[in-house]
């Protein structure tokens, strides 16, 4: 998974980021956080209220509470989450009216793409793993 924060009104890239919780072994590794950290230390500022966070599967609770918590002006991902999504398809985090901020979201940009390559990734994950524990079975 992959995301990318520009600057709303520009289209500025301020920062872009994947999922590293595999190879660095982080459960908070995911693309959106790493991503608006790396933006927030671009603008100097915790605040992201001029910037859209674009992501390629809908963020989950953690990654939504924290689009919150940075004040995203806007978050843009392709393929709902029906099983951690907190935008839309299980939670609705983002756009809560009992938190102190809210976020613009836009839902389902090339959903179509963003899903095939996220089966495609998960795909191969599980041809991997298969192989690996051929390898092992047979050494």
């Amino acid at each position: 998974m992959g995301a990318v924060v520009y600057l709303t009104e520009t289209g500025e890239r301020l920062a872009e980021a994947s999922n590293t919780r595999e190879h660095g072994h982080d459960p908070t590794g995911h693309a959106e956080l790493t991503a608006v950290r790396a933006a927030a230390a671009v603008l100097g500022d915790w605040r992201l209220n001029a910037c859209t966070v674009v992501v390629t599967l809908e963020p989950c609770t953690m990654c939504a509470g924290m689009l919150i918590n940075a004040r995203a002006g806007r978050v843009v991902y392709g393929a709902d989450d029906p099983k951690a999504g907190a935008c839309r398809s299980l939670y609705r985090i983002t756009t809560d009216p009992r938190l102190n901020h809210r976020c613009e979201v836009v839902a389902g940009l090339e959903a179509d793409a963003c899903g095939l390559v996220l089966r495609e990734f998960f795909q191969r994950r599980r041809e991997a793993t298969r192989a690996a524990q051929r390898a092992s079975r047979d050494a």
